[in-house]
């Protein structure tokens, strides 16, 4: 049969995990990359089971457990209360678990295992658009250049791609990100994504990495901050901040003493988006170019891998394109559609301007997470698996840790 030929938009790890997926099943990919050298954005992310098997189909979940933190638990306080304790043993079967790592870890494995199937990548090119035509679908450059024509264009551009219409809104708070080494002798746990909470306006969090391709541990430290309160942070200094940090968790002093240049710290702001109809005539959109949210639930990575795969198989099952982006979508939609509306419950109950909510969350909601179902529940909701996304996508859950771990109390 005749090879397809696919172009994707995006080098990202939904761009990246797609092409390698269509070119192991013989179709001709070409990835198309705006940055002269292709590199990863952002700091620390976290890989749950649902990802973890779609790594594990792409030969890449024994180095990204090497590589990455092994988390077993998020736990989060607001002031002495502990507000949020989640343990993934909590769920009923399985040796479940995150994992931590830097985005420039994930990005290496699966960019090294699209150099090595000599897959093409076209960097400088910025996409700005695309057209349909006799000879399939173009990409239509910023510079006014336009590509060949392909059978199929996925879309991985992101949130903010040029390839989708312009939906949802900006979330009201984004956050700082550093990458920094672990501390010898740090008080926290380094299997644990800690955070702390003054009301809901105020969030810290340190979230372990692993080593990376290096020797020594890594840690993610992240603060919440609102995209209008930028500029005033920005010009206030780095002491005053740390300052602040400090009162709300004296024990992030190893982290913060690292910070000696703002540079150091990105400002990330998030919008929560989902495309009513994320395919057309020769084009499909997956990962945060579909559907974005807030990190609270840490699934962006995640979702993006899960379309991947959804994608790769319904191309697999039928020569029709048409017919296997449709079947792709129905695959994703019903756990896209999840977790869009739990992050939207969820997020402001942890970054928002209420005073009520975090009343509720510290005093009633936190103790009774403690108790079963509602630890078993919370877990299933972090590891991403509500919803039985793999079942659906014919995917086997991984585990190459040992068993898990006793949790200090």
């Amino acid at each position: 049969m005749k090879r397809r030929s696919i172009a994707i938009a995006g080098c990202g790890i939904g761009g990246l995990a797609t092409g390698l997926l269509l070119a192991r099943a013989g179709d001709h990919v070409v990835l198309f990359e705006r940055f002269e050298k292709p590199r990863p954005i952002g700091s620390g992310l976290m890989i749950q089971p649902t990802g973890l098997a779609v790594l594990a189909r792409l030969g890449l979940a024994d180095r990204i457990r090497r590589e990455g933190a092994r988390i077993d638990r998020l736990l989060g306080r607001a002031g002495d209360r502990v507000v949020l304790d989640v343990s993934y043993s909590a769920m009923s079967r399985g040796n479940r678990f995150g994992i931590g790592i830097h985005r420039t870890s994930l990005f290496a494995a699966l960019h090294d295992a699209v150099v090595a199937e000599g897959i093409e990548i076209r960097t400088g090119h910025t996409v700005a658009g695309s057209q349909l035509g006799a000879h399939g679908r173009s990409l239509l450059f910023a510079d006014g250049q336009a590509s060949e024509g392909f059978d199929l264009v996925v879309d991985g551009l992101g949130t903010r791609s040029a390839l989708a219409p312009s939906v949802g809104y900006e979330l009201a708070y984004g956050a700082l990100w550093a990458s920094l080494d672990w501390p010898a002798g740090s008080p926290l746990d380094p299997h644990t994504l800690s955070q702390r909470y003054r009301r809901s306006s105020t969030m810290a969090g340190v979230l372990p990495l692993g080593t990376g391709a290096g020797a020594s541990p890594r840690a993610a430290f992240f603060w919440s901050l609102k995209g209008t309160d930028y500029p005033d942070w920005h010009a206030v200094g780095l002491a005053a901040w740390k300052h602040e940090v400090l009162t709300l968790w004296p024990e992030c002093a190893p982290f913060l003493d690292q910070i000696v240049d703002r540079d150091q710290l990105t400002f990330a702001r998030y919008a929560h988006r989902t495309l009513p109809r994320p395919l057309e005539d020769r084009l499909v959109h997956i990962g945060d170019a579909w559907h974005s949210a807030s990190p609270q639930l840490g699934q962006g990575a995640n979702m993006a891998l899960l379309d991947a795969w959804a994608l790769a198989k319904a191309l697999s099952e039928h020569r029709d394109i048409a017919r296997a982006l449709a079947e792709a979508i129905a695959l994703r939609r019903r756990h896209v559609g999840l977790y869009q509306a739990l992050t939207w419950l969820f997020t402001p109950v942890y970054q928002s301007d209420s005073l009520l909510l975090p009343f509720v969350r510290d005093r009633l909601v936190g103790p009774l997470s403690k108790l079963w179902p509602a630890t078993a529940i919370q877990a299933s909701m972090v590891s991403g698996l509500i919803g039985d996304p793999l079942g659906t996508l014919d995917l086997e859950e991984y585990s190459a840790f040992p068993e898990t771990r006793a949790l200090p109390a």
